[in-house]
This record gives C-alpha cells, sequence and structure tokens, in this order.
C-alpha cells in the first residue's frame, strides 16, 4: 500500500503533524504533491536511479520529497542538519545528486554546502526564499496531480552517522516493483511486528533525516496511520505529546529514555501514557538499569530492536522476552546472525566476536567504496556483513551486544568493551552525560578513560573521582574502572544519541 490508496479512503486524515510547529499533512496534500513533485522532477530530467538530496528541519514537507523519490524510482539523500556547510557539501557531492531540497531555516548551511557540488542541476527552496535557490511550490505546482501508469519504486540512500569517521553512504538496490506493489520489507517486518494500522499514532522526537524516524513514518503512512514528529526533543514536550494525541506506538533512543528519567517525579505524574501499546526503541544499546525503569513506568510495552542503516539484518524482543533475557537485543527477524573471530571463523555460542547477518544476497553497498563494501562481508562468505559490532548468542539464539568494534579498548593486553562501563555510569546521580573510550598510553597500550558531564551544580574534584571510583569497583571487575577522568560541559551527541568518539579523541589528543 501507498499513501495514494489512503487519500481515496479518508482524504482529510493527517498523515503527518509537526506538534511544536502546527504543521498538518492530509492524505489528499501527500498524494497530490508528491504526485506532482514527481512529475516536476520527471519533466527536469530525472530518471530511475537519479539521486535527490534534501536538507531539511524537520518539517511535513519532508514526507512529500521522500513520496516523489519513492514514487519515481529516485533516490532520497537526506542530510544531517547538524552538519557544517563543508560535512553537507560533501555529502551532497558525494551523493550525485541532480536536485538539492533545502528549507529556508537553513538557507545559510545550504549556501555554503552547494559550493562543492558541480553535479547538482536544480537548486529547489520552500518556506521562503534562499538566494541561489528556484521556489520549490512554483516548481512542484508545475507538475501534474495525475499519477502515471509506470511508478517504479525508489529507496532513500542514506548516510552513516559519521561517529569514527567520514559518513558513508549507504545504498541498496532498487526494488523491481511498482510503489503500490506489496512486498516492502519494512513494512512487512516493523508494521507486523508492532501491528501498525491505520488507528496507528505514531510519534518520534528523532530528526527525520535519520533511517529510523524517516522509514518508520514511511510504514506508518504505508498502512494510513497518522506520523508526529517535532522540531526538537524536549523530556516534558515529548510526555505532553503523547497524552494530547493519544499515541498508540513510539519510538526512542537510550539518551530520550534517561532525559525523561531525570524528570522531577511530579511533573512525570502530570502526564497520562497510557494510550502507548508499543514503545520502541534501538539505534543504540540501552543499559539494563534505565529500561527496568522505563518498563515500571510506561508498563509492559517495551519492544526493541537491532538493526542498522545499512539493514543487513534485524532483530526483536518483546517485553515478556526481554524480562527473561535481559540485556538482550532478541532473535534474528531478518537474516540469520553469525559470530565470527577477527580471521572469520564462525564462533560458538557464548563467545564474543563480529555479528554478522546472512542474506541470500548482500544487501547493500557503500556507495563509491568498493573497498568498505568488501571490508564488510567475508571473502568466504559473500552474503554476510557486518557493521562492526561485537557480540555473542546465547544457546536459544538470543543476540546480546558488547560493543563496536572500533571501540573496543585493549589494555594491558585485554579487551574491554566501553558500553558496560557507560552503562554503569548513566544514572549514577552525580552524572548528566558519559562516555568512555581507550587513549594512547605507553604502559598499557590505551589507558580506560571515562569523560564525563556532571548534573547542574557540581564541579570536578578527587572527592567526585574517589566516589565515582568507588561506585564501579561495586558494579564492574577493578580492570574495567576508569584510570582517567575527563570533564566537560557537553558531549559530542548526534541528535539521534550516538556519541561521536572521534571528536572526543582529538578533544583528549590535545589537551593532553
Amino acid at each position: 500500500m501507498y499513501p495514494g490508496v489512503h487519500a481515496h479512503i479518508d482524504p482529510d486524515k493527517p498523515a503527518a503533524i509537526i506538534v511544536d510547529e502546527g504543521q498538518r499533512l492530509t492524505y489528499r496534500q501527500l498524494e497530490e504533491r508528491s504526485t506532482r513533485l514527481a512529475d516536476a522532477l520527471r519533466k527536469a530530467g530525472l530518471g530511475r536511479g537519479d539521486v535527490v538530496a534534501l536538507l531539511s528541519s524537520n518539517d511535513v514537507e519532508m514526507f512529500v520529497v521522500y513520496w516523489a523519490c519513492l514514487r519515481s524510482g529516485l533516490y532520497l539523500t537526506p542530510v544531517n542538519t547538524h552538519l557544517t556547510a563543508a560535512e553537507a557539501g560533501y555529502i551532497i557531492d558525494d551523493c550525485g545528486a541532480g536536485v538539492l531540497i533545502v528549507s529556508a531555516d537553513l538557507a545559510d548551511l545550504a549556501a555554503g554546502a552547494v559550493t562543492p557540488a558541480p553535479a547538482l542541476r536544480l537548486l529547489l527552496a520552500y518556506g521562503g526564499q534562499v538566494p541561489g535557490f528556484d521556489s520549490y511550490e512554483a516548481f512542484t505546482a508545475a507538475g501534474s496531480p495525475i499519477p502515471p501508469a509506470d511508478q517504479p519504486r525508489g529507496a532513500d540512500m542514506i548516510y552513516s552517522s559519521g561517529t569514527t569517521g567520514r559518513p558513508k553512504g549507504i545504498k541498496p538496490a532498487l526494488p523491481n516493483r511498482q510503489v503500490g506493489d506489496p512486498g516492502d520489507p519494512y513494512v512487512a517486518t516493523f508494521g507486523g511486528a508492532y501491528a501498525m494500522s491505520p488507528a496507528t499514532v505514531y510519534f518520534s522526537p528523532a530528526p527525520l533525516y535519520h533511517a529510523a524516524p524517516l522509514r518508520f513514518g514511511m510504514i506508518v503512512q504505508s498502512l494510513g496511520g497518522t506520523v508526529l514528529a517535532a522540531r526538537r526533543f524536549d523530556p516534558e514536550t515529548a510526555l505532553r505529546t503523547i497524552g494530547e494525541y493519544r499515541v498508540t506506538h513510539s519510538q526512542w533512543v537510550p539518551t530520550h529514555f534517561v532525559r525523561m528519567l531525570r524528570l522531577p517525579e511530579d511533573v512525570r505524574a502530570r502526564y497520562d501514557v497510557r494510550s502507548q501499546t508499543c514503545v520502541i526503541h534501538a539505534a543504540a544499546p540501552c543499559p539494563t538499569e534505565v529500561k527496568e525503569k522505563m518498563l515500571s513506568w510506561f508498563g509492559p510495552v517495551l519492544h526493541e530492536y537491532y538493526s542498522s542503516t545499512e539493514a543487513s539484518g534485524i532483530t526483536m524482543i518483546g517485553p515478556d522476552e526481554w524480562r527473561n533475557k535481559p540485556g538482550s537485543v532478541g532473535r534474528a527477524k531478518l537474516g540469520t546472525i553469525h559470530i565470527c573471530d577477527d580471521a572469520g571463523n564462525e564462533l560458538p555460542c557464548g563467545e564474543t566476536g563480529l555479528v554478522y547477518f546472512e542474506r541470500e544476497t548482500m544487501p547493500f553497498a557503500y556507495h563509491r567504496d568498493p573497498v568498505k563494501t568488501a571490508a564488510a562481508s567475508l571473502a568466504d562468505h559473500p552474503t554476510w556483513s557486518t557493521c562492526g559490532d561485537i557480540g555473542y548468542l546465547d544457546a536459544d539464539g538470543y543476540l546480546f551486544l558488547r560493543d563496536r568494534q572500533a571501540f573496543t579498548i585493549i589494555s594491558g593486553g585485554v579487551n574491554i568493551y566501553p558500553q558496560e562501563i557507560e552503562d554503569a555510569l548513566t544514572l549514577h546521580p552525580d552524572v548528566h552525560d558519559v562516555a568512555v573510550l581507550g587513549v594512547p598510553d605507553d604502559e598499557y597500550g590505551e589507558l580506560v578513560t571515562a569523560v564525563l558531564a556532571l548534573r547542574a551544580g557540581l564541579v570536578p574534584s578527587q572527592a567526585l573521582v574517589d566516589r565515582l571510583t568507588r561506585d564501579l569497583r561495586d558494579r564492574i571487575a577493578g580492570y574495567k574502572v576508569p584510570r582517567r577522568f575527563e570533564f566537560v560541559d557537553e558531549l559530542p551527541r548526534t541528535p539521534t544519541g550516538k556519541l561521536v568518539k572521534g571528536n572526543l579523541r582529538r578533544l583528549l589528543a590535545e589537551s593532553g
């Protein structure tokens, strides 16, 4: 299914709402505007396999652009709005976009980003005028509102968050079907598992340029539900949204949970969250203590999945399962899991190694980077792919993640996984945010280092370090306890909650 079906059934139903901006997009509007834009893009010379880049704050028009691409056989590359102009320009250039569409509030960023992108043939801006850009509204209005007979299904080509290096474009093969044909794997897997339907009211406070919010929005709109988004995350506003809109499905990252849990009890008690039947979280490992507190608060409705922008595979776990397997991210729902050592040898249950998913074919390629694409699979098993996560399988086939391979600390010849240490500090009353990484050391090879943002009102001191060290020794093995503590005002995170550890490493190197 796709929005055109629901435009005929319930044309005035909201397909998308930006709750903190008051923007609403009905299914009638989504169908007509995406059809017009698709036609205008075809008339401008774009054909199957071409790329449209989108640089926009959360806005209902993002769904219009997305569906215009999905019904035209085009790739959509949404660009992270928190990048510098040079970083955004790299993605626009690297993806080979023929068209760049921007929201007017990002005019300055857009102006700097287009300079190094010679492939661009068309610059469009909506919501206001942007120097050097044509009117998106006028361009779209010139397109035909009548869908053509041929509407080949397009796809997204999303760039990785670049937490450890330059972002990589993840380019799936275009499906060989029409936009209205069944068979979309995201709709089948997630829509089915989470019982989504026309009655679904889905809320995600994350940026829509990120893979999960964008794709889940597509799933909900394919099934006729309503997508709620916000320009920015505020924990109390998020709770108010759940109550006011009677949200049935919501999606979060663990950082959102932590921020909501830090609200005073009386503030949390003001808002009714009982309408939720499915609270989904992903994108980063959730500390066990955080998840237990959320289950106690929201009820037994927390569902976790593990996947990646590459969509190599998917695992899922429901609330009852998680009670029996605390800390697990579930069993495979798409792909077969293999755990391998660095040489590519498969490991038995209980042993930690790189997580690979086996599919019938390699599900993605890194755009313009065959070397990285090849490195993501095994020579002997070319349809097994990894995104660099480390974990193990138990005897029942449940996956437990340890950390990213790139983040593993080797100190004194021993592998140490920062995630375990970060989890032990996440809800510490003195800590607002935490990251753990290894820094070069002549004696140990790497020194376990904790970088902390403290709660308001606290100042760094040796007494504080001693207290944190004592508390950690009660929770984790002594060799894992950080030997160095650094304090910052704020940690570098993406808007989806991922730590940008490359930036932290540079900061620590500069500070000595």
